[in-house]
Formats: C-alpha cells, sequence, structure tokens
C-alpha cells in the first residue's frame, strides 16, 4: 500500500515515538507526530542508557546506528561482584554480529540523533500539543488536538500510534487495562561527572548483604551509580574528583503490560504497553523494537498481525526483567550466600554466558524477517 495514501498520528515524541516515525518515513509514509513536552529530553536527565545490538541492527538502515555508534560508550565488559570480589566476567564483544552486545548512550543523546534524522524527511514533532481521543473504535479513529497556542483542532485518522509513554493517555482511551505489580522496593540514582576522563569500558553491579550498587558509563568523563539502598552515595568509590552531580532520581518498580497491544486501528507501542525493572537494560530497546515492527508491518497491510507478534518478546523480556531484579535486590542472608557462590559457577559454563549475552543483545527475541542477516 503506498506510504502516502495513509493518515497516520503518533503521539509521543520520545525514543519510541521517534523511531516509528523514522520508520515510517523511511518506507515512503509522512507521520504526523506530537507530544505535549516541551521538546525533547534534557541532555543533562541521562535516562534509557543502553542501547543494544538488536535495536542498532534496526536502525541500520536509516543510518541512527552509525551516528550512534559515533556517539556512544563502547562497554566491553559487564561485571558482578560481591562486595569487593569479583563474581563474574562478560566480554560483550564476543557475540556473532556487527555490533557488540551494548553501547551506552543518554536518552536525550539518543533522541537528538533520531530528529535529526526525521528532520531529513521533513518531519518534525509538534510540542506542546495535547492530544484526546475522541472517537477509539472508529475505523478512523477521531482525536482533538490543543496547541500550546490554546487553538484546537478535531481530525479522524486511518492509524493512530501511542507511544506516550506509562501513563498513555491512548491506552486509557481504548479501554486497555495496566495489569501488573509494584516492588515494594524503591531504586535511586545518581550521575556524576569527574574532573578527567574514566574508564567508561565496562558496567557493573555490586552486590551487598543486601543491597545492590550497579556502576554504568554515561558518557567518558560522567558515570552513572544506580542502588537499592537509601545511603549508596557514601559507598561510592569514585574514580576521580567530583566536577558535578548532573542528576538523581529515585523510582519505584513496576511491571505491567497490556492484553494486547493494539484495538481496532489503535496501536500501542514501549512504555504506554509494557513497563519493568531496568535490569538488563530492555526497556527502551524494547520499545524501539515494537516501533520498527510497527513500522514494518503497516507498510505490508498486516498491522493486524502486530499485537499476536511482539506480545510472545513482551512476556519473555517482563519474565527475564523480574528474575534479574530479583537475583540482585534479595535480602536474606542464606538466599545471598547460595548467589554469591552459584552466580561464578554458572558463569563458567558456555551455554549459560551465551544466553546471558543474547540478552543483552536483544538477540533473544524474534529476528526482523525485513533485515538480511539479522540475528
Amino acid at each position: 500500500m503506498a506510504g502516502g495514501s495513509r493518515d497516520i498520528l503518533v503521539v509521543g515524541a520520545g525514543p519510541v515515538g521517534l523511531a516509528v516515525a523514522l520508520e515510517l518515513a523511511r518506507r515512503g509514509f509522512s507521520p504526523r507526530l506530537v507530544d505535549d513536552g516541551e521538546g525533547p529530553t534534557p541532555l543533562a536527565e541521562s535516562r534509557a542508557l543502553g542501547i543494544n545490538a538488536r535495536t542498532l541492527t534496526l536502525l541500520s538502515p536509516s543510518g541512527v546506528a552509525d551516528r550512534i555508534l559515533a556517539e556512544a560508550q563502547d562497554i566491553a565488559h559487564f561485571r558482578v561482584r560481591s562486595r569487593t570480589r569479583l563474581l563474574a566476567e562478560v566480554d560483550t564483544h564476543v557475540i556473532k554480529g556487527r555490533f557488540s552486545a551494548i553501547r551506552g548512550l543518554s536518552q536525550g543523546a539518543t533522541e537528538r540523533i533520531l530528529l535529526s534524522a526525521l528532520a531529513g524527511y521533513g518531519i518534525v514533532p509538534e510540542w506542546q500539543t495535547r492530544v484526546s481521543v475522541t472517537a477509539p473504535d472508529a475505523i478512523r479513529p477521531g482525536v482533538r488536538l490543543r496547541h500550546h497556542d490554546g487553538t484546537e483542532q478535531a481530525l479522524s485518522v486511518d492509524i493512530l500510534i501511542g507511544a506516550d509513554g506509562a501513563h498513555s493517555a491512548v491506552r486509557k482511551a481504548i479501554g486497555l487495562g495496566f495489569p501488573g505489580q509494584a516492588l515494594e522496593a524503591h531504586f535511586y540514582l545518581a550521575d556524576f561527572r569527574y574532573g578527567q576522563p574514566v574508564d567508561s569500558h565496562f558496567a557493573e553491579i555490586s552486590l551487598y548483604d543486601p543491597g545492590m550498587i550497579g556502576r554504568l558509563p554515561v558518557s567518558a568523563d560522567t558515570l552513572r551509580f544506580i542502588s537499592t539502598l537509601p545511603d549508596f552515595e557514601r559507598r561510592i568509590v569514585h574514580p576521580d574528583a567530583i566536577l558535578a552531580k548532573t542528576w538523581s532520581s529515585q523510582f519505584q518498580i513496576h511491571f505491567r503490560h497490556v492484553a494486547a497491544m493494539s484495538k481496532g486501528n489503535v496501536f500501542l507501542a514501549g512504555d504506554a504497553a509494557h513497563i519493568h525493572s531496568p535490569a538488563g537494560a530492555r526497556g527502551m530497546n524494547l520499545g524501539i523494537e515494537d516501533a520498527c515492527w510497527l513500522a514494518h508491518l503497516i507498510s505490508e497491510g498486516r498491522e493486524r498481525d502486530y499485537s499476536d507478534l511482539r506480545m510472545p518478546a513482551v512476556r519473555q523480556v517482563l519474565k527475564q526483567t523480574r528474575r534479574l531484579t530479583r537475583l540482585v535486590t534479595m535480602q536474606q542472608p542464606l538466599a545471598t550466600a547460595v548467589r554469591d557462590r552459584l552466580v561464578p559457577l554458572l558463569f563458567r559454563v558456555p551455554a549459560v554466558r551465551r544466553l546471558l549475552l543474547r540478552s543483552i543483545a536483544g538477540y533473544d527475541t524474534a529476528k526482523p524477517p525485513w533485515i538480511s542477516g539479522a540475528f
């Protein structure tokens, strides 16, 4: 079906909304993209960091992958420690394909790369634009747009895509529930910028009894520390003198997903359809995977298959991240002692290492059939 013959509205201009708009534009469509925010994620707020090999593969045809590679940190090793003792280490380069398993780049930087690529197709997000869905069940869903100057516009579209986050107005409008649960524990994070470049080529988790502190690279001179411990900042061993704490936050982890990712001609992608723990760095990557699959299926006239094709991946990733989260947040002394003995043994098994690497790379979900040689 010709791209220009369908009216498509994408709600949400985060990484997922930008990715679906870009993939649609690359296929000849001219989607309209709106967001109620003032602009992309501020660069000071690193937010989603990990970009896996599957995402880079999916974004290669648009040229975005090369731009990400030029800016991202190469996370060559992933380590697990119990206090000062090294329990396990994985080389992220030991995986088939063009890309190593994972790299680090702040969400704001990723969004700006996607925005630049979209601008090449003449598509610019309409910021500060609120959306209300007036006819969710119609063959052509109806919406009302309220712009920042107070003007309003009513329109109907062939396809409505909700990429508007965990509190998705589109999801609520079509009556899809968001069942699941929240962990009782809170997570805390802080980003620190140092006076000199630091070793940004590894990520690690240090396990305590109880609790954990993770270290992730944001840039050549900035690191993120994430923890289940409220007093984690006093436990950090900094690699250099601190110039600034550039961002800090705390949050509660939820595991939720919709029963179906579409209803009629309304489709959901990313956090609008599923949220989970950041363990494994799958959140943004899974959402971009949704976006690319949806754009492909729309171009084939097969968008009705979208939910059936994506839900297995969503359930699988939530199951995996739940297990990883339990592993790093367990508190009972006996359980943590058993974990610390088993982890090194498991990591010595080649099959276990391969499975972990494929999960980190995002290669454990269905292969994108439109990309030859994709793993």
